[in-house]
């Protein structure tokens, strides 16, 4: 497969420092104007102008390769030519019809039906955003077993509303705005380089999931019966987590043997993104209920979706409602996004892609002081920084210094995990070989750079 047509010629192309004169004009204007929780401009300074394929340019015109991509939003790439016509056509049609019916939002639902598992019968369009999606997800499994509490795992991040919020593990993000929802309870997630429980892959019997079972099954361990376990089949914001093959399947079966509703979040690990149509697909596993969001919408446009089995469709007219549950833009969009992933068999290039990166990225932690353990699945990859990979005491401030070198010399990529310790790739599925080595590269350069000074 050829993308190289897709994306800027000439990336990395840095003709001076980031932030250049011009991003830095449009920096001082966003911090004086607006409010202080804006995030992404502190890490990556910069004003951007355009974006092709897998590379984006700024206002000074500096050039990028993008392994960030909009945090797994652009996975079809940016400015794709064949969804900007979708979208285009759409523009001079209608583009907000609330939930009445028309014809591009029965064309993605098409789309979406040729994708999902055929249990999976019923699907429903939210607000414009993961978060949405995650809401009315847990909305549906609360109003079908009548049930309050939740569980989810550590190291989850499932939005910034309330509720979506009460799921996430991330005490930075919580922690301010107690009192959340009452009666969310969180259990380890596989997190091998990191067990809990001190084992190894190779030795646990996997304890996190025997933990769960524990939790539902004894009648102290002060959790009452949830509505719905949600997880997700690898972690993303945790620090791109893919846990052992038998972990979800083993989850799956807690569910069914308790009688509890499994939600799987696929907002940022869906649509190609690790090698397969979803994250679960490599698990055999089928949720009760799925979470959709980000790529969903083609080039960006918002949107969220969740697809259910027909047995939960048992609520009412209006029971879950907003004004932009019916962006026309975005179905238009995402069903020529799907055409795409189809048409040029994505999963199949972002797995074996994936899996180079991942060889390269292995061979830089071999040798490396501060790597402790590169992973991930796909194109969604994942490499944790340490002080030394005795103690793997978090490094987080060298990761920083990592993603800070990788900016000026014209890679972005972001940094999250436990500790804000794992560089993080999330790159268009529509990187070329090519892009990616010269991106590892950069990055490999990054880390060295930081190894002298440490």
């Amino acid at each position: 497969m050829d993308f190289q047509h897709l994306s800027f010629p000439d990336a990395p192309l840095i003709k001076m420092p980031p932030p250049g004169p011009k991003s830095q004009e449009y920096l001082d204007f966003q911090s004086n104007t607006e409010g202080a929780a804006v995030s992404y401009p502190k890490g990556l300074p910069m004003a951007l102008h355009k974006a092709m394929g897998a590379t984006v340019m700024d206002v000074d015109g500096n050039v990028y390769i993008d392994f960030f991509g909009g945090a797994g939003v652009m996975n079809v790439g940016h400015s794709n030519p064949d969804v900007k016509k979708a979208a285009e056509y759409q523009l001079a049609r209608i583009t907000h019809a609330l939930d009445l019916p028309n014809p591009a939002r029965r064309t993605l639902v098409k789309m979406l039906f040729r994708i999902l598992p055929p249990e999976i019968e019923k699907v429903f369009f939210g607000g414009p955003t993961g978060t949405d999606a995650v809401e009315a997800a847990m909305k549906l499994a609360k109003y079908n077993t009548g049930r309050i509490p939740m569980i989810s795992f550590e190291g989850a991040y499932h939005g910034m509303a309330v509720g979506a919020l009460s799921l996430s593990s991330g005490l930075q993000f919580k922690e301010d705005f107690y009192p959340l929802l009452p009666e969310v309870h969180f259990v380890p997630y596989a997190y091998c380089y990191r067990c809990v429980y001190g084992q190894k892959p190779d030795s646990c019997d996997l304890e996190c999931a025997k933990y769960l079972e524990h939790v539902l099954e004894d009648p102290h361990s002060g959790v009452g019966k949830p509505a719905a376990i949600i997880v997700e089949a690898i972690q993303g914001e945790g620090g791109s987590i893919v846990p052992p093959d038998g972990f979800i399947p083993k989850v799956r079966e807690i569910c069914d043997s308790y009688d509890v509703l499994l939600i799987l979040d696929e907002i940022q690990a869906g649509f190609c993104r690790t090698g397969k149509m979803f994250s679960f697909e490599h698990t055999g596993t089928v949720p009760d209920i799925m979470t959709m969001s980000k790529a969903l919408g083609g080039l960006g446009f918002p949107i969220s979706c969740i697809a259910f089995k027909k047995n939960l469709d048992t609520w009412t007219p209006g029971k879950h409602i907003g004004t932009f549950r019916g962006n026309v833009m975005a179905y238009a969009a995402g069903s020529a996004g799907l055409k795409f992933m189809f048409d040029h068999n994505l999963a199949e290039h972002s797995a074996n892609l994936g899996q180079t990166m991942l060889s390269w990225l292995k061979e830089i932690e071999s040798d490396s002081k501060i790597i402790g353990e590169a992973r991930g699945k796909g194109l969604m990859l994942g490499v944790e920084m340490v002080m030394d990979k005795d103690s793997k005491d978090p490094a987080p401030e060298l990761a920083a210094k990592v993603r800070s070198i990788c900016h000026r010399h014209g890679l972005l990529i972001e940094i999250g995990g436990h500790y804000n310790n794992v560089a993080r790739f999330l790159p268009p599925l529509v990187l070329t070989e090519e892009l990616a080595l010269k991106g590892i590269e950069i990055f490999e350069s990054a880390v060295r750079t930081v190894e002298e000074s440490y």
